[in-house]
């Protein structure tokens, strides 16, 4: 998959299949797009290209507004997109500038002159241009005009729950991992380096690695405990993650944090990406270290049950 940062970095091709959106998490409901994107392709000899935005409108339209973050971080969307076997991804740059682009210019100039847009998949309700203008009948009045195809994807359920990214948000808020991850398609991830901590759970006999996310608006999930994978290069491991302000130990800031199960190896300043399966429970505030470390020793045999 070749990855540009704009639209400027891009040379039209003879016969582009296309689609455009942010595909915050590349869910079960964007898969589908892209699956149907792909199909299309192979079938007309053409070549998938996926447009998306970066930052998020939102963040660029309602800067005081802090409370929107993203189910994935750029990094871990290129690599969703590029296992789904796209061939062009466009990261184009949303600024206010862009954003009074109106719907008919974009099609146009960019769908059309810059990409070579010759089939369009979209998903249920798109929207796009300036003020979110352009819409399906829009765009089926303006596909014979610059002579593509127009397909719209219907809105996808999982369990008889209409997929996005909003709900999958909420999910991961709520610490509903499983919710999340089956309206995802796949387990929902945190992805940092591991940083120095204060050495409290080695005094307790579960040492963590602080875990340091570079991307602030990436989404972390709920206060709590967590039954996690942990992938260290190309090692994979068991354990469980921490996420809160540890109330017990009067903590002033939230910390993520890992225990890996049988694993005693110096990580500082690694990478390190960890998997959620499933919350064992939330933040709890203990009396002292004992009850911390008995409700941990249980912690520790649930995460085991549910990874087994």
């Amino acid at each position: 998959m070749k990855v540009y940062q704009s639209i400027e970095e891009f040379s039209r091709i003879p016969f582009a299949v296309v689609t455009i959106g942010t595909f915050d998490g590349v869910h079960a409901g964007h898969q589908k797009i892209i699956s149907r994107l792909v199909e299309l392709a192979k079938k007309n000899h053409g070549e998938t290209v996926v447009m998306t935005f970066f930052p998020h409108p939102r963040m660029v339209l309602q800067p005081d507004d802090n409370s929107l973050k993203m189910i994935s971080t750029m990094d871990e969307k290129i690599e969703l997109l590029r296992k789904s076997g796209i061939d062009h991804l466009i990261i184009q740059p949303f600024s206010k500038e862009f954003s009074r682009t109106g719907a008919t210019e974009f099609v146009r100039d960019i769908l059309s002159n810059r990409i070579g847009t010759k089939i369009l998949v979209i998903g249920y309700d798109h929207h796009f241009g300036r003020n979110r203008e352009g819409n399906y009948k829009n765009l089926e009045e303006l596909a014979p005009v610059y002579d593509f195809r127009l397909e719209e994807i219907d809105e996808q359920d999982v369990n008889d729950v209409a997929v996005s990214s909003t709900k999958i948000r909420a999910a991961l808020l709520a610490g509903d991992i499983h919710s999340a991850n089956e309206l995802l398609g796949y387990d929902f991830q945190l992805k940092g380096i591991v940083t120095d901590g204060e050495r409290v759970g080695r005094r307790l006999g579960y040492p963590t690695a602080n875990i340091q996310i570079p991307e602030n608006y990436k989404l972390v999930p709920a206060d709590g405990i967590y039954a996690v994978l942990v992938k260290l290069e190309d090692e994979t491991y068991k354990g469980m993650l921490y996420i809160g302000n540890r109330p017990s130990l009067n903590g002033k800031k939230r910390s993520i944090e890992v225990n890996i199960f049988d694993f005693d190896r110096d990580i500082y300043g690694e990478f390190i990406t960890v998997f959620l399966k499933e919350r064992i429970r939330g933040d709890m505030n203990f009396e002292n270290l004992d009850h911390l470390r008995a409700k941990m020793n249980e912690d520790k045999e649930n995460a085991t049950k549910i990874l087994s």
